[in-house]
């Protein structure tokens, strides 16, 4: 059995609220469930952000200049 879903006050610019409101009634959807499922992707996205920041940890960091120095050696820029 799910746990109910919980209550928060979310304040939203007036002009997002409305694309929300048409986007909503467009979709035949709650705001609630748009908000949901946009919080959700978002959560996805960092979290995969965060998985690649570790599988990377190992790689030699390299300074601007020296990513400059190495685009430029390389015809990049």
């Amino acid at each position: 059995m799910s746990e109910p879903s919980k209550r928060a006050t979310v304040y939203f610019e007036p002009e997002l609220h409305a694309a929300l409101r048409l986007k909503a009634a467009h979709a035949h959807r709650s705001i609630s469930d748009i908000v949901n499922e946009a919080v959700r992707a978002a959560l996805a996205e960092d979290q995969e952000d965060l998985a690649a920041f570790e599988d990377r940890v190992a790689e030699p960091a390299m300074t601007y200049e020296a990513l400059l120095k190495d685009l430029k050696a390389h015809g990049k820029l």
